[in-house]
């Protein structure tokens, strides 16, 4: 029989000798013989036997792992009052136990099913009486950890005071949450000292008070609680409870970073780059990032991602850079889904992958990112890295534009206006266009006007357009001006206005960049009969429309190489820019470099070369180039070809074409 003394007195229970045999045992790492030791003791209730075998069914320590068996002895310890053994099972059973399916018991029960279930099942009784996990039951913690806590053992009060303060199992209750804190703190436990400056700090079930909170943290700080150290630093940095101190608040950083604890490896990282606290150092900064990113602290990671985009100091590295952002929007962030979405679209830090752009987008779309939103329409909308569908790119061009992106409003417009993957609504149309502008944007203006121009406006709705047009040009929209030129031109199904006032429109989208104005006001400075100007003037404003990959102006660029007009004649220049023309798809350029290659006139001869170009203009419907490929046949005795080709260049109306036929004996339709 048991005596009661056995079970009030924990020194009694460890004074016993099988007890204190099976510890030795135990600290030899003989853990069989510990378990038969106390057995004997635990046979007699020592309640302090029971609980070592719960632990050591629990690390399987001389008895084969089994949670349920663990509980079992646990339990019969709890019930003679250890402390240990009632916070083992509190824990226990707030979370439950569920035993992996790929090792230990569950492994053995699953392989011996598949071969003789009735048996696996019986021996799974024999040697797991108490079955293999254990179901979750929080009414019964709150019970096991509240006499663990009334035992005073400090880590259950400290888990009675979260658990009230969560309202775990009970009532949420801070005040009764703090009483347990307060209890455990003055047992000297670190996290109850944080748990109390926290409450403090919050007002949680006390008023706020943050000299008290301050001391709290303090003393976990000065049991090396990395939390307490990281709360001390941020109100040293606010000047809470104390005088602000940056350099206090650094070293407490430091302190917080040497236990690898992610905000206080962060926030010495920010420290350190800027000089403020820390002394300025970037490679300290460059680590301390890595060691909080390699944690998956999202501030960390994006710390990082900046960094090496902007460089600090030291050589961008935009490999990094994409490396740190798909890292964070891996784990969510949205502004690094939406960076990471650009990169993959122009292939910055990263190979050009735009399925994986779009990819991205969506992900920023579908947190809520309003840029993100429209790229992803734009890219349902052209079947760009997704298929194609315009249903999608409405509803996102929608959910942009109802968050009040302008640009997504002028789409939306624009697609009412023409009918495209919508019903033609004009009214929906104007509606949008008249929202883009109300929120402002040169843009938005220029389409409101083209929308207004293309509906046969009456005199009030031209001047309008007009208006919206002289905004947006005088914004510094340069399409405004190119249209404005092209309005007083006659060339919008309005009358012909001023032609001097139309050169002046031209001029200014000319000088602000667009590359049509830069070429029509290029070839106004040719007749200067329509401006003063020269062909030195002209050339300059072809040279930078064909930086913008114009064509016409490259092809006219390549001329005035070709012939020194405007620009000193140098025949390899006309060649690049005609291949520069070439290549944009203009058949006239095309041809001519044809007859250059065939020539070797500004260029080695390269007959080959040629006749790609001539096949090129010819497929283009060029008669000349036609005309050339049918006579290359004819000399490679191809027949059939070079009929096929002066056809097609007579149907054209190209005499040579049509004489060459007649002496071949083929006529033309």
């Amino acid at each position: 029989m048991v005596s009661l003394l056995s079970r009030l007195s924990p020194q009694a229970s460890r004074r016993d000798a099988s007890y204190r045999r099976g510890v030795a045992e135990y600290d030899q790492k003989r853990f069989k013989q510990a378990v038969s030791a106390w057995m004997h003791a635990a046979e007699k209730g020592n309640a302090d036997a029971q609980y070592r075998i719960g632990l050591c069914y629990a690390r399987n320590e001389g008895v084969a792992r089994s949670m349920p068996d663990a509980v079992v002895w646990y339990t019969r310890a709890a019930e003679g009052g250890q402390a240990d053994a009632q916070f083992q099972l509190g824990l226990i059973y707030l979370d439950g136990v569920k035993e992996p399916a790929w090792t230990g018991p569950a492994a053995w029960l699953r392989t011996s099913s598949q071969h003789n279930a009735p048996a696996a099942a019986d021996n799974l009784r024999l040697l797991f009486p108490n079955g293999l996990d254990i179901e979750p039951d929080v009414a019964r913690a709150l019970h096991w950890i509240s006499a663990a806590a009334e035992s005073g053992k400090p880590e259950a009060q400290l888990l009675m005071g979260s658990l009230c303060r969560a309202g775990r199992g009970c009532e949420q209750d801070h005040q009764e949450a703090t009483r347990w804190f307060l209890l455990a703190a003055e047992q000297g436990l670190a996290a109850a000292e944080f748990a109390m400056g926290d409450a403090y700090y919050q007002g949680l079930g006390i008023d706020v008070d943050f000299a008290a909170s301050w001391d709290w943290y303090q003393k976990a700080a000065h049991r090396d609680d990395p939390r307490a150290q990281v709360a001390l630093a941020y109100m040293a940095l606010t000047g809470q409870g104390r005088e602000p101190d940056r350099e206090a608040a650094g070293r407490l950083f430091l302190k917080a970073a040497a236990k690898n604890e992610v905000r206080g490896l962060y926030n010495a990282g920010l420290m350190y780059l800027s000089g403020e606290g820390l002394p300025q150092s970037i490679d300290k900064a460059e680590t301390f990032f890595r060691r909080a990113a390699k944690q998956e602290y999202l501030p960390a990671i994006m710390a990082l991602a900046e960094y090496h985009t902007r460089g600090n100091n030291v050589e961008p590295n935009l490999r990094e850079a994409a490396f740190w952002y798909q890292r964070a929007a891996e784990l969510g962030n949205v502004q690094a889904q939406f960076f990471t979405a650009r990169f993959f679209a122009t292939g910055t830090g990263v190979p050009p992958n735009i399925r994986e752009a779009a990819k991205w987008f969506l992900k920023a779309a579908e947190q809520g990112h309003e840029t993100a939103s429209y790229n992803t329409a734009v890219f349902y909308l052209n079947g760009t890295g997704v298929e194609q569908d315009k249903d999608k790119a409405i509803e996102w061009f929608e959910k942009a534009a109802a968050a009040g992106l302008n640009a997504a409003q002028v789409q939306l417009g624009k697609l009412y206006a023409v009918g495209d993957g919508v019903p033609k609504d004009p009214a929906r149309a104007v509606d949008w266009l008249e929202r883009a502008v109300e929120g402002g944007g040169a843009e938005a203006q220029t389409a409101l006007a083209v929308f207004l121009l293309q509906s046969e406006p009456d005199p009030q709705g031209l001047t309008r357009a007009t208006d919206l047009l002289k905004a947006a040009a005088d914004a510094g929209y340069p399409h405004a001006a190119m249209l404005l030129g092209e309005l007083c031109s006659g060339k919008l199904k309005q009358p012909a206005g001023d032609p001097a006032q139309a050169v002046q429109w031209y001029r200014r989208a000319a000088e602000g960049g667009h590359a049509e104005a830069q070429f029509l006001f290029g070839s106004l400075c040719l007749r200067e009969t329509a401006v003063k100007g020269s062909a030195e003037a002209a050339a300059s404003w072809f040279e930078k429309a064909a930086q913008r990959d114009h064509a016409a102006s490259q092809f006219q660029l390549a001329v005035m190489y070709c012939t020194g007009q405007g620009v000193p004649q140098d025949l390899a220049r006309g060649v690049a820019w005609y291949e520069h023309a070439a290549e944009l798809g203009h058949a006239v350029a095309q041809y001519n470099l044809a007859v250059m290659l065939s020539k070797g006139q500004g260029c080695d001869p390269d007959m080959a070369k040629a006749m790609t170009w001539f096949e090129a203009a010819a497929e283009k419907g060029m008669a000349e180039a036609q005309v050339a490929c049918a006579q290359n046949c004819e000399a490679t005795q191809d027949m059939a070809s070079a009929r096929r080709w002066y056809e097609a260049a007579a149907r054209s109306g190209n005499k040579v074409a049509k004489q060459r036929l007649e002496s071949i004996g083929q006529s033309v339709d």
